[in-house]
């Protein structure tokens, strides 16, 4: 990971999601489009395509700057703060 934010760069193990579903979503009977994995806490969470936009909400309400995609086949990290994305392997 060359050139990226502090942020990311302090990652040294992906943190993966649990289960395939929004936990808040779940929780008011939601729907998501795409999960995204807070590499802070953990949480999965929706991303800016679903109705409740929750991995964003996250962010802002916890400050936990980083998140991966939890889809498969993707691997990606964003980080919210520096607006910074990278892939990986």
């Amino acid at each position: 990971m060359d050139q990226v934010c502090q942020h990311i760069s302090e990652i040294t193990e992906i943190k993966k999601a649990a289960a395939y579903e929004c936990e808040e979503c779940v929780k008011v009977d939601g729907r998501w489009m795409h999960l995204r994995t807070c590499q802070t806490c953990g949480a999965t969470l929706c991303c800016d395509s679903s109705p409740a936009k929750h991995m964003t909400q996250h962010y802002h309400q916890t400050g936990h700057p980083v998140a991966s995609s939890a889809e498969p086949g993707e691997q990606w990290l964003w980080c919210y703060k520096d607006e910074a994305f990278v892939e990986y392997d």
